[in-house]
């Protein structure tokens, strides 16, 4: 499970960098140079993916989602310098609740 969490995290960082990177190039007129760096980074989040310790790949997406979204709201206070509401703080909360109950919830047999 351990390294499921990092695997998570590590994809989580890897996607908002991957994507960032295509965002400095149209959103704030970087190089396109910006774009290389960005794909593979986007490679590295979609490997890191299948590391997850998982038996279905939609419960681990789903799982993902809810870390992907904590990890967007540290970036927002780390990489671009806008510290985090209340409203940030708990959706983010919420997210990681919905998040633990994918991951963690008793499975029955069907």
């Amino acid at each position: 499970m351990k390294l499921s969490i990092l695997a998570f995290v590590g994809a989580a960082i890897a996607e908002i960098a991957g994507c960032f990177a295509f965002w400095a190039w149209l959103k704030m007129g970087k190089s396109i140079w910006w774009v290389l760096p960005g794909v593979l980074s986007l490679a590295v989040f979609a490997y890191l993916l299948t590391l997850v310790d998982a038996e279905h790949a939609g419960r681990s997406y789903a799982t993902y989602g809810g870390i992907y979204i904590a990890a967007a709201v540290i970036w927002l206070w780390v990489a671009e310098g806008v510290r985090p509401d209340r409203w940030d703080i708990l959706g983010m909360c919420i997210c990681l609740v919905g998040a633990s109950v994918i991951l963690w919830g008793p499975r029955t047999a069907v």
